[in-house]
């Protein structure tokens, strides 16, 4: 791993080959380019902590909605118990698990699930009280999911509502710092000065890494990868990702990113830059930056890009940075 000057370490079987100064030059420009760069706010949110369904005695017709993806569990706890015998799932031969427990319903969607698809789901109560039965609306997401929704049909205990007030506070507090940062990047100045003012970058400089030959890629990417660098500063990183569209594919245009580190958990995507849809017999390149601390540096990390209105996918793994 090198500084910035000193260009990006190449890890398919090249050793410590240098790259050209053109090369360098794309690197400074990831970094020091968001005012440039036509960059797309971040498309994606992930809830903070469990969502919480509150069901009316008068609320039976009342249908919620439920985020899901392909391949990610969704867990449904409910204070009351369950008739196994009562579930009603839309497609249920599609989806890769569906597990009925005593209080509780798990969900994971199979990759045969298009991108804005959904599918209705009702469940029944053993009890026979009102409501008797509640209703949910599973909609396929690409990438994000609702991890657990817990469903109150009783009166909720004190302790979930303070539960609830205690996440709410976390969420306006990282609101406040968020609104800090922009406010920030807005009046402090630009490239590397930039960077240094708002301690995104160490003494340690940029490091960056070709991981080409080390990243996993998923058998359903819709594009061809061609090649992955890696940059990191101290409290950023950016992904440099060239990918091909072969004959016959229709235009794509990257409209999100979900980027996950070692135990699964999202992390902040900050950018998605692209300068334009990537046509096929074509390349083009798609730049995602993210937070990073120093406890989860090394990854290795996940990447999924995927489309606006449109199932196609790009997921790639295995991905370590400098």
């Amino acid at each position: 791993m090198t500084h910035l000057v000193g260009g990006i370490e190449n890890v398919q079987g090249r050793g410590g080959a240098r790259v050209t100064s053109s090369l360098r030059v794309i690197l400074l420009g990831l970094f020091i380019a968001s005012g440039s760069l036509a960059a797309q706010p971040q498309q994606l949110a992930t809830a903070i902590g469990a969502r919480r369904i509150e069901l009316m005695p008068d609320s039976e017709g009342t249908v919620a909605e439920v985020m899901v993806s392909p391949g990610l569990s969704t867990m449904l706890l409910f204070d009351s118990p369950l008739s196994r015998e009562g579930l009603e799932l839309e497609g249920r031969g599609r989806f890769a698990l569906v597990d009925v427990g005593h209080s509780t319903i798990r969900v994971v969607p199979s990759a045969q699930f298009g991108v804005g698809e959904s599918f209705q789901m009702s469940v029944v109560f053993q009890d026979g009280a009102s409501p008797v039965r509640a209703r949910f609306l599973l909609r396929v997401h690409p990438a994000k999911a609702d991890v657990v929704v817990e469903v109150f049909r009783g009166k909720r205990t004190i302790e979930t509502y303070q539960q609830e007030a205690r996440e709410a506070r976390a969420e306006a507090m990282r609101c406040q710092e968020e609104n800090v940062r922009l406010r920030a990047e807005r009046v402090m100045p630009g490239g590397l000065a930039g960077l240094v003012s708002t301690d995104a970058m160490d003494d340690a400089g940029v490091l960056g890494r070709v991981l080409t030959k080390s990243v996993s890629k998923a058998a359903g990417n819709v594009l061809l990868l061609e090649y992955v660098k890696a940059y990191r500063a101290a409290r950023r990183a950016v992904l440099d990702v060239r990918l091909f569209a072969p004959d016959g594919v229709k235009p794509w245009l990257a409209k999100g990113a979900a980027v996950r580190d070692r135990t699964g958990e999202d992390v902040k995507v900050l950018h998605i830059w692209q300068s334009a849809s990537i046509l096929a017999g074509e390349s083009g390149r798609v730049v995602v930056e993210f937070e990073v601390s120093q406890e989860m540096a090394s990854g290795p990390f996940s990447l999924k890009l995927w489309e606006a209105d449109g199932p196609r996918t790009v997921a790639l793994g295995n991905i370590a940075l400098p």
